[in-house]
């Protein structure tokens, strides 16, 4: 178990939120520690599970995907086999970006990121509808992404 996150922990977490590929010796200049003090308290958290995995981010709209549809899904029942099976389901999907369970209308809220109106909709006919449970979806199309954060506000 992972003790309490310091002032240094916080600081490293800031710094590596905004760019995972920062140098142990970068760190340390920034924070005031050795560099092998900061790899140490890195490994610490890695170990603890605060910080789970380095990714490389990409500007979603010049990979060619510039369309964030929002979908709700109601499932037939709410019963843990039901919502197990759309939960496995919804992870085989790559084109699903994000999915929660939601307390209220829908069951489900899930993030879709497509090419176009014309992807969607052969996302919505082959994925959406055949996902174990569901009996309906209503989508949401952006207009245009005005704020997306990446880093835990520390």
């Amino acid at each position: 178990m992972f003790g309490e996150i310091d002032k240094f922990d916080r600081t490293i977490l800031k710094i590596l939120q905004a760019n995972g590929q920062t140098s142990f010796s970068e760190l340390g200049e920034r924070v005031g520690l050795s560099p092998s003090a900061c790899h140490k308290r890195v490994a610490d958290l890695r170990e603890a599970g605060v910080i789970t995995q380095t990714v490389t981010l990409i500007d979603e709209r010049l990979a060619g995907l510039e369309t964030s549809v929002f979908v709700q899904a109601t499932l037939k029942n709410q019963q843990q086999a039901t919502l197990n099976a759309f939960e496995k389901a919804v992870a085989r999907h790559d084109e699903i970006m994000e999915c929660y369970l939601m307390a209220g209308l829908s069951d489900y809220l899930l993030r879709i990121l497509c090419r176009d109106g014309a992807h969607y909709e052969r996302i919505h006919n082959d994925i959406l509808t055949r996902l174990p449970g569901v009996e309906r979806v209503i989508t949401n199309f952006s207009i245009r992404k005005v704020l997306r954060r990446t880093a835990v506000p520390l």
